[in-house]
């Protein structure tokens, strides 16, 4: 089973995409966040992160896709990537992808036993998701 780590500057979307990921492709998905900071507000944690990335793969995931919000978010990831050795971090694929249409699209490929190549894949392909025509 493939994990997935959800980053959010919002501890409140960060926990509402969870259980939306949830609803949509079950509970036996394997779902860690990281949102907000310690204190309360608004921003990014690199120790929040790594605590969640840790859950994923002691919880039993193969691996874990990491999603996050905004770019700057990046930031405190690459800080948290730093506390995995060389064999942990081959078990991590980081996703460009939108955080909302990545996470249901890994979710739902994670639920169906894909691998975690597949899974990255499918977050990934959310970024190439056409827009809605206007009227």
């Amino acid at each position: 089973m493939v994990g997935l780590v959800l980053i959010s500057h919002s501890s409140s979307i960060a926990d509402g995409l969870r259980d939306m990921v949830a609803q949509v492709a079950g509970a036996e998905v394997i779902v860690a966040t990281a949102g907000g900071t310690d204190d309360g507000r608004l921003g990014t944690s690199a120790p929040r992160i790594v605590t969640a990335i840790r859950s994923t793969l002691d919880g039993g995931a193969d691996g874990t896709v990491i999603l996050l919000d905004l770019g700057s978010a990046a930031l405190s990831l690459e800080l948290a990537l730093e506390e995995f050795d060389y064999d942990e971090r081959a078990k991590l694929r980081v996703s460009e992808a939108p955080l909302v249409e990545g996470a249901i699209l890994a979710a739902v490929q994670a639920s169906v036993g894909a691998t975690l190549d597949e899974v990255a894949e499918a977050a990934a392909s959310a970024a190439s998701m056409q827009k809605m025509p206007k009227d």
